[in-house]
């Protein structure tokens, strides 16, 4: 059984807060259960007290899915990283969820307007090692002190963008480090998100749908854009519009349990936010049926 949410980015982005910045919240949340979402993840307008939080959420028909959490693992040890970690940890766990996103974000680029891709951070050989000894101890704190598994996200223009490198970080990490499978940054950083689920099945705990307009995917890679100039010409879409073979990957995602999320940053002046939320929720529900899976919600 899986259940079906969204992210609030194509209402209002968390990278770039001007865009959409004048969406109210409740605008978002109401949108959202109109198209048929059930739950929302967070982003920069929601409260981050579960007494805040809590009845928003539930006067619009929502639970808490879950939320982005940027670790700096390369720069500070477990001990440091749980202490920054501690307040997000707690909404989550206060509000129900079970698992928190991560991603590696100490030398990422992919908040900069003029960084191309090709600048991105590649982590050297010999750093591997310690990177998922010290990712896989802040995971295992995570289970312990708040019953959260992590969920790590591979994300363009951090040093997890492609599928040998979500290949190298499962090598490299113990099981209670769990993988976010994002369909649309597997697609742009040269990969098969169909066949990264049927090589990490085991450890896939979390799933975001985005799918990728390729014509402008290709412009982005031949002109070297930076990652946010690509977001805003509509490199990314919502399910159903774009190049990914979503059957494809529920194929191969049989017997995932969990909240599979819409998540598809674009500009909401180019794309209107409810019209793509429709399109998204309704061209995945119809996929994931058709894979046997039963939506609840």
């Amino acid at each position: 059984m899986i259940r079906i949410g969204a992210n609030p980015i194509g209402w209002s982005n968390d990278d770039m807060i001007e865009i959409g910045g004048e969406t109210p919240l409740e605008v978002c949340l109401a949108e959202a259960r109109e198209a048929g979402f059930s739950g929302m993840e967070l982003g920069n307008k929601f409260p981050r007290r579960a007494e805040a939080l809590r009845p928003i959420l539930t006067a619009h028909g929502h639970e808490l899915v879950s939320g982005w959490y940027s670790t700096q693992l390369l720069l500070r040890d477990v001990d440091e990283e749980l202490a920054a970690a501690r307040g997000h940890a707690e909404l989550l766990r206060d509000m129900g969820c079970t698992v928190m996103i991560a991603c590696e974000t100490s030398n990422a680029i992919h908040g900069q307007m003029e960084t191309p891709l090709s600048a991105r951070p590649v982590l050297p050989h010999e750093i591997w090692g310690r990177f998922g000894m010290r990712l896989t101890a802040f995971a295992q704190r995570l289970r312990q002190e708040f019953g959260l598994k992590l969920v790590y996200h591979h994300h363009m223009g951090t040093i997890v963008q492609t599928e040998a490198e979500i290949d190298r970080l499962m090598a490299s990490t113990g099981d209670a480090v769990h993988l976010l499978l994002d369909t649309g940054h597997v697609t742009w950083g040269g990969g098969d998100p169909a066949r990264v689920a049927r090589n990490h099945f085991s450890r896939i705990a979390h799933v975001h749908t985005k799918d990728v307009r390729g014509d402008v995917m290709l412009r982005a890679n031949s002109e070297d854009w930076s990652f946010l100039r690509s977001v805003l010409a509509g490199v990314y879409t919502v399910p159903g519009d774009g190049i990914v073979d979503f059957a494809a990957v529920f194929a191969a995602l049989e017997g995932y349990e969990g909240w599979v999320v819409v998540e598809a940053e674009q500009d909401p002046d180019k794309a209107h936010p409810l019209t793509y939320a429709k399109m998204g929720y309704g061209h995945l529900r119809g996929v994931v049926e058709d894979a046997g899976f039963v939506v609840e919600g």
